[in-house]
């Protein structure tokens, strides 16, 4: 019986089928021994699998909106002028005329979060374009050259990855002279875009001899045509996450430099040069000058590194699915 069943099936299949169906038993069998415990860790698993792929950011990004609206629209609600020095009433501690508190100059700290936010942002905002210009357009440059000519360009970005950044930003402001909003956005903008550069030379060295690639060159097709129309479209997501964390690292280089006195003058409000002050409020015990401004610092970056980090993971689960 056996014989004619070889026969008929064919002995290679048959045999495949007998071992598929060995594996199962064996499987049946490992999973009886396991008992209750096996089948326990075992919906335990997928759950985890299951939150991680439904896991979003939604509290972070709410909170980030409600920052950055009421950083926004601040003149429709704050209490007093950021600007306004009232020295009768210096380093006030917080009470029911000045919510939280004023600094050494008078000035009330809940309008100066929300106003200078909103310079933070700006800040943050800017830089950020700036790197992500400089580094798709010399990504894809690198990725589209001759292989000496992509081996120099890589040899360059990775001598500039070896200095760090925040020497970098302090030797061109100080080559730019004093500092205001846009020499600061400038300068962190053109000293943080070697990490996305490289991921973009990779992803375009993958698909630079696609055959819409080279049938959009053959036609004619510019370099900035052939990299906004089918360059972009394919790395945008690779990078999605780097520029976001950006945003975040060029807030955060912002305020250290004012924190250390070579960032933004006093009289341009931001989180940073709020915290210029934190010295002195050390010193006499005003507490509400560094909690106030570094909270809603910490807050913002918080919810920025949340959106990155899912960002991230929503990539990686689109090349695994790929």
């Amino acid at each position: 019986m056996e014989d004619k069943w070889f026969e008929l099936v064919g002995r290679e299949s048959a045999s495949r089928v007998l071992s598929e169906w060995e594996e199962d038993r064996a499987g049946e069998r490992d999973r009886a021994r396991s008992g209750f415990w096996g089948s326990f860790w075992q919906k335990i698993n997928r759950i985890k699998i299951r939150k991680k792929k439904r896991n979003r950011p939604v509290l972070s990004l709410c909170l980030l909106l409600i920052v950055m609206a009421g950083c926004l629209g601040c003149e429709l609600f704050i209490p007093k002028d950021p600007l306004y020095m009232d020295l009768a009433n210096y380093a006030h501690e917080p009470c029911r005329e000045f919510w939280f508190g004023t600094d050494t100059m008078g000035r009330d700290l809940f309008s100066m979060i929300w106003y200078g936010g909103r310079i933070s942002l700006l800040i943050g905002l800017t830089a950020t374009a700036v790197s992500t210009l400089i580094a798709v357009i010399f990504g894809a440059v690198s990725g589209l050259s001759p292989r000496w000519l992509d081996a120099l360009l890589m040899r360059l970005s990775e001598i500039l990855l070896s200095v760090p950044g925040l020497l970098l930003v302090v030797l061109l402001q100080a080559v730019l002279g004093k500092a205001n909003v846009w020499s600061i956005s400038f300068v962190i903008g053109i000293t943080g875009w070697m990490g996305i550069a490289k991921v973009v030379r990779t992803e375009t060295k993958q698909i630079r001899n696609s055959e819409y690639v080279t049938a959009s060159k053959c036609m004619g097709g510019g370099f900035f045509h052939v990299l906004w129309n089918h360059l972009a479209p394919n790395f945008i997501s690779s990078i999605m996450f780097m520029v976001v964390m950006n945003v975040r690292s060029a807030i955060l280089s912002e305020s250290t430099l004012s924190f250390m006195g070579i960032g933004l003058p006093l009289d341009i409000i931001s989180w940073g040069s709020m915290l210029t002050l934190a010295d002195k409020a050390l010193l006499s015990g005003a507490w509400w000058m560094i909690l106030f401004p570094g909270a809603f610092l910490i807050v913002t970056l918080v919810c920025i590194t949340n959106i990155g980090s899912a960002l991230k993971d929503g990539a990686g689960s689109r090349e695994s699915n790929l």
